[in-house]
């Protein structure tokens, strides 16, 4: 898994500012082939193709639903790490 160029609670802080709401894109730009969400964003593809037209409450409310799929992905990795 690539190191995002910026971290994804960044990214989603500098879309918030924005109007409209802008993405949480963190250059990473990979879909996992196992969770099929990006690697930097943690979105699905359709959630990113979908991303210019949802709207600013849409892309709001899936804000910490990317952040808890970080956050799962970090205790996957974790367990899978200690169990070796």
């Amino acid at each position: 898994m690539s190191t995002p160029t910026i971290s994804l609670s960044d990214a989603i802080a500098r879309a918030k500012a924005q109007q409209p709401v802008g993405s949480p894109c963190t250059d990473v730009c990979r879909l996992n082939k196992e969770s099929g969400y990006c690697e930097g964003c943690f979105r699905s593809k359709d959630e990113i193709k979908a991303w210019k037209t949802l709207p600013d409450g849409g892309k709001l409310r899936l804000f910490p639903l990317l952040t808890a799929r970080q956050q799962h992905n970090a205790e996957t990795a974790a367990a899978a790490t200690a169990s070796r």
